[in-house]
C-alpha cells in the first residue's frame, strides 16, 4: 500500500522597504521559507523641507527583527541609491555582502569615506555564479545601466524564479562594459518566472531612451563649436557619462582638469579595474591649468556627495577652492536633478548665465537616463513572461504607468500589485496578495546623528525656517519674590529688533506680569510659568505680526 504526500511549497514574501513610492532609498526583501534575502540597500537625498538632513535611509527595524534569518545582501550595482544605506545596515547587522568587482570596489571606497569602522563580508559575484541556499538559488545576469558591472537578480525558488531587474535600459548600441545579457533573460523567462519586480523610473515616457552614441555625438557638436574652457559637470558615479567626455576630449585634443574627491575617488577605481579607457597623459592637475590656452581644457567636475550643482553655484560666486566660472566658459550639466532639486537647478543655470556662461542643460541633448522608457519595459517583460508582476523603483504614478503596461503586455490585474513601503506582498498557489505591514518609512540622517531627528524635529526647524525664535530670559529670587534681571528679550529670523522697540517692550511687560504674578504664590510651578508665557505672547505676537515663531522661555534663579 502505497500513500501519495504532497511536497510542502515554501511561502514567498516580498517586502520593499525603500524605492517604491520615492526614487531612491531602494532596498527590497524576498522571504522564501525562513530565508530572507536583502535587495540592495540605498539611500536618498533629503527633499527641500527636510532642513539640515544630510541623507534619508530606509527604516530597518523589520531587518532586525529578523537578523537570525538573514543570508546576506545582494547590490545589484554601485550606484549611491542603492548601496549608500549599506554602512548603516552592516553596522547593526553584519551579513555577506554580494555584488559584482565594480560595485564591490565602489562601495568599500563609500564605506571608508562614510568613516564605517567595523569589517565587511564582501563576496564578489559575476554572472556565472551560482550561489546555493536552503531555500533557494540565485544566480545574476547583466543589464545595460549608466555605471558597468549592473545586474539583475534571480532568486530561483520551488515554483519559479523571482526576479529583480535592477536600474535597466536597452540600448543596441552600448559598449562591450554596458552591453544586457538578453539570452540569459530569455532563458531565464523560459524556465519560468514567478514574480518580476522590475524599473519603473522612465515608464511615463513613451518609446525609448536614447542612445548613448546619439548622445555623444550631440555632445561633440557642442566641443566643436566651445571657444573656451569646457565646465562638464556630471555625477561623481556616471562612469559611462565620463567616459565619453574623455573620449569626445581625447577628438578635440583637450587636457582634462579633475575636480571634486568622490570624483577622483571612482575614477581612480574604475580605471585600476579596467572599467574607464582612459589615456592618462591627458588628464592635468589643477595647478598645470595656466599652461595651455582656455580652448585646450576641459574640467571635469562635481562636489560633495558626488553631485555637482551645489559646486557650480560656489564657483559662480567665487566661493570654491578652486576653479571659478569665467565669462566665455561652456557649461555642460549632465546629470538630472534629485527630486526637490529641480529650482535649484534652474537658479543654478541661472547664475551660469549671469557669469558669462554658455549652459547646456537639456538632458537628451547631453545627457540621457539610465533607465528604460515604455518600449523598453515591454521587452522586460516579454522576455520574463512573469507569472506575476511588482513595478518597483519609481514614485507612485510611476508605478501606477508601469502598472498599465504590463496590464496592456497580457498580465492579468489581479497578477499584479502596487506596493506601498512596509507591504508585504505574500505568493501562495496561484495568488499573489498583501498579507499585512511591517514598519516602514524614513531614518534621516544628520551629521552623525542615526534617526535621532524625526517629524518633531523637521517640524520646529520648518517653524524656526518660516518665523523664527523668540526666546525671553528672566532671572528671580525665590526667597525675596522679585526679578532680579530681565526681561530680556532676544530674537533672530522673527523681526528686525531695532524697528521693533514698541513690540519688544509689550512683550515685555507681558513676560513681566505673568512672573511677578507667579513669584507671589506660595508654591508655583516652572512648567505652568513658561506654558502660561507662551501661551500669551503667541497670541499677542500673532496679533500684531500674524507670525508664529519658536517661543523659548527661560527662567533662571539665583
Amino acid at each position: 500500500m502505497f500513500s501519495l504526500t504532497r511536497k510542502k511549497v515554501k511561502t514567498k514574501k516580498i517586502i520593499p522597504l525603500g524605492g517604491v513610492g520615492e526614487l531612491g532609498k531602494n532596498m527590497y526583501i524576498v522571504e522564501v521559507g525562513n530565508d530572507l534575502f536583502v535587495i540592495d540597500a540605498g539611500l536618498k537625498f533629503p527633499e527641500d523641507e527636510m532642513y539640515g538632513i544630510d541623507i534619508v535611509i530606509p527604516d530597518i527595524t523589520y531587518l532586525l527583527e529578523n537578523k537570525e534569518r538573514i543570508q546576506g545582501v545582494f547590490l545589484s550595482h554601485g550606484h549611491e541609491d542603492h548601496t549608500g544605506a549599506l554602512a548603516y545596515l552592516m553596522d547593526k547587522i553584519p551579513v555577506p555582502v554580494y555584488g559584482t568587482k565594480l560595485t564591490v570596489a565602489l562601495t568599500k571606497a563609500k564605506l571608508t569615506e562614510q568613516d564605517f569602522k567595523g569589517k565587511v563580508d564582501f563576496r564578489v559575484i559575476h554572472e556565472d555564479i551560482v550561489l546555493n541556499f536552503p531555500s533557494a538559488k540565485i544566480t545574476f545576469f547583466h543589464v545595460n545601466h549608466s555605471i558597468p558591472d549592473s545586474v539583475g537578480i534571480c532568486i530561483e525558488t520551488d515554483e519559479g524564479s523571482i526576479v529583480y531587474t535592477g536600474d535597466f535600459k536597452f540600448d543596441q548600441s552600448a559598449d562591450e562594459l554596458y552591453q544586457a545579457n538578453i539570452s540569459k533573460m530569455a532563458k531565464i523567462g523560459d524556465r519560468g518566472v514567478l514574480c518580476l519586480l522590475s524599473d519603473s523610473t522612465e515608464a511615463e515616457k513613451p518609446g525609448y531612451t536614447p542612445s548613448e552614441v546619439f548622445v555623444e555625438k550631440q555632445l561633440e557638436n557642442v566641443f566643436q563649436k566651445a571657444d573656451g574652457r569646457i565646465i562638464y559637470a556630471c555625477y561623481a558615479s556616471s562612469i559611462n557619462a565620463i567616459q565619453r567626455m574623455f573620449h569626445i576630449a581625447e577628438r578635440m585634443n583637450r587636457k582634462v582638469v579633475m575636480i571634486g574627491k568622490t570624483l577622483q575617488d571612482v575614477f581612480d577605481i574604475s580605471y585600476r579595474l579596467g572599467y574607464l579607457h582612459v589615456d592618462r597623459d591627458r588628464i592635468i592637475q589643477y595647478d598645470e591649468m595656466d599652461q595651455y590656452k582656455d580652448e585646450e581644457l576641459v574640467v571635469l567636475m562635481t562636489g560633495t556627495q558626488g553631485e555637482p550643482l551645489d559646486a557650480l553655484q560656489q564657483m559662480v560666486r567665487k566661493q570654491h577652492g578652486q576653479l571659478h566660472i569665467q565669462k566665455g566658459d561652456t557649461v555642460l550639466i549632465a546629470a538630472s536633478p534629485h527630486r526637490g532639486g529641480e529650482l535649484f537647478l534652474l537658479k543654478t543655470i541661472d547664475m551660469l548665465y549671469r557669469a558669462g556662461a554658455t549652459v547646456f542643460f537639456n538632458q537628451d541633448q547631453i545627457h540621457v537616463s539610465g533607465h528604460g522608457r515604455k518600449e523598453e519595459l515591454k521587452l522586460m517583460l516579454n522576455l520574463m513572461k512573469p507569472k506575476f508582476f511588482i513595478p518597483i523603483h519609481g514614485e507612485y504614478k510611476m508605478l501606477v504607468a508601469h502598472g498599465k503596461i504590463a496590464s496592456h503586455m497580457g498580465v492579468d490585474r489581479k497578477n499584479m500589485i502596487i506596493p506601498e513601503k512596509g507591504d508585504i506582498i505574500e505568493i501562495k498557489g496561484d495568488q499573489i496578495k498583501l498579507s499585512g505591514r511591517v514598519q516602514a518609512g524614513n531614518v534621516l540622517i544628520d551629521g552623525s546623528g542615526v534617526g535621532d531627528v524625526g517629524n518633531i524635529v523637521l517640524r520646529d526647524r520648518r517653524m524656526l525656517s518660516q518665523d523664527g525664535i523668540f526666546i525671553s530670559v528672566v532671572t528671580i529670587n525665590r526667597n525675596e519674590k522679585r526679578i532680579v534681571s530681565g526681561p530680556e528679550i532676544i530674537s533672530r529670523g522673527f523681526v528686525y529688533v531695532r524697528e521693533s522697540e514698541e513690540l519688544m517692550m509689550k512683550a515685555t511687560k507681558i513676560v513681566r506680569d505673568i512672573v511677578e504674578k507667579n513669584i507671589k504664590n506660595q508654591t508655583f510651578e516652572w512648567a505652568n510659568v513658561k506654558q502660561e508665557i507662551r501661551d500669551q505672547l503667541n497670541g499677542f505676537l500673532f496679533n500684531q505680526t500674524k507670525r508664529r515663531p519658536m517661543i523659548i522661555p527661560i527662567i533662571m534663579e539665583v
